[in-house]
């Protein structure tokens, strides 16, 4: 397991990050898992055994029983609270009047102290908004963010799913009266949903964010086991909550140019999926998600596949994203105009 900062931060985070929205059971969450307490505090035990340091959970999943059975494993195993990385987020409903949901400062101030006492902990290290809540201002967000940081409460500030040009004007935002910035975007990123490179890459890279792959399998999809025919594995997820959103066409094509890299490596497709977005030098840390113990250790072992030049090429024209504008303005213009170093054409 190799340890990555987090963003610009002085944070060091382990590359695979143990997601935690099978835990629970509850509501429309059931449908995606129902772990119990001693599934939970296995998956954590082998987890921390293979080196992860980092735990992704949110106030919405299972209506707070993830976050609870969380604690409640750290608590099971012993775990040192310190030990650990422990991130949440903050937006979606959490009850039924007008102001439990949503980014505003009556949300954000109620919604964490709420996920401190499931959590059973004094601060959230990782707290992040968990997408666009287009009722409130980013200013009320983002100056309530900050005093979290200051109260102690928080430690790093990040977003899930945000458009790039909402989330430069954040960073603007915070930059211009001194908060805390953003260190971090949780957005969905897979080899067969590569739209992220469009616009919150370069922004990434720019403005020093660690991105944090959110289903890196795109739900079960790019395990291997899907025929794109049927309806894939009995018990499997997709079966029964089709998300995200996948060109499924698209999908089989990358799965097809990773049979025979598995293959050549002994290991599963899924390891592969994983290994091809640990090689990417803006993911920081891929969040893991499983059912079951079996899939979860499969998935950890991803580490340690190492691609080849040559596969990662291959794997990168299997799944190239198709010209848009205006990216293939500016590299049509870049390339006539410039030479590499940046300096003008003879």
């Amino acid at each position: 397991m190799r340890y990555r900062r987090l963003g610009r931060t002085g944070l060091y985070v382990s590359e695979l990050c143990l997601g935690t929205m099978t835990y629970g059971g509850k509501g429309f969450w059931a449908t995606i898992g129902d772990l119990g307490l001693d599934a939970v505090a296995a998956q954590l035990r082998a987890a921390i055994d293979a080196g992860v340091n980092f735990v992704d959970t949110a106030n919405v999943y299972h209506e707070g029983e993830s976050e609870k059975l969380v604690a409640g494993a750290i608590d099971k195993l012993g775990v040192a609270r310190d030990s650990l990385v422990i991130a949440t987020k903050v937006r979606g409903r959490m009850g039924p009047g007008h102001n439990d949901a949503g980014l505003s400062r009556k949300h954000i101030l109620t919604s964490i102290d709420e996920s401190l006492r499931r959590l059973r902990t004094d601060y959230v290290d990782l707290y992040q908004i968990h997408g666009v809540d287009r009722s409130t201002p980013l200013e009320e967000t983002l100056v309530t963010l900050d005093g979290l940081v200051r109260a102690g409460k928080v430690r790093y500030v990040g977003f899930c799913n945000l458009p790039a040009w909402q989330a430069m004007k954040a960073l603007a935002i915070a930059d211009r009266l001194g908060l805390s910035r953003f260190v971090s975007a949780q957005m969905y990123y897979s080899i067969a949903s590569r739209d992220l490179e469009r616009e919150v890459v370069p922004l990434a890279e720019e403005e020093g964010l660690g991105i944090l792959p959110w289903s890196p399998l795109a739900g079960g999809l790019l395990s291997g086991k899907f025929d794109f025919e049927g309806k894939g594995p009995e018990g499997a997820r997709r079966t029964t909550f089709d998300f995200p959103i996948v060109d499924k066409a698209r999908a089989k094509g990358c799965v097809d140019a990773m049979r025979p890299v598995a293959a050549a490596h002994g290991v599963s497709v899924a390891q592969i999926a994983l290994a091809y977005l640990l090689q990417k030098p803006s993911v920081t840390s891929v969040i893991l998600g499983a059912r079951t113990q079996a899939q979860l250790d499969d998935n950890l072992a991803s580490t340690k596949v190492e691609l080849t030049g040559d596969e990662v090429a291959a794997l990168d024209a299997a799944s190239a994203l198709p010209p848009e504008y205006p990216g293939w303005m500016v590299d049509w213009q870049n390339g006539r105009d410039r030479n590499g170093d940046g300096s003008a054409r003879a």
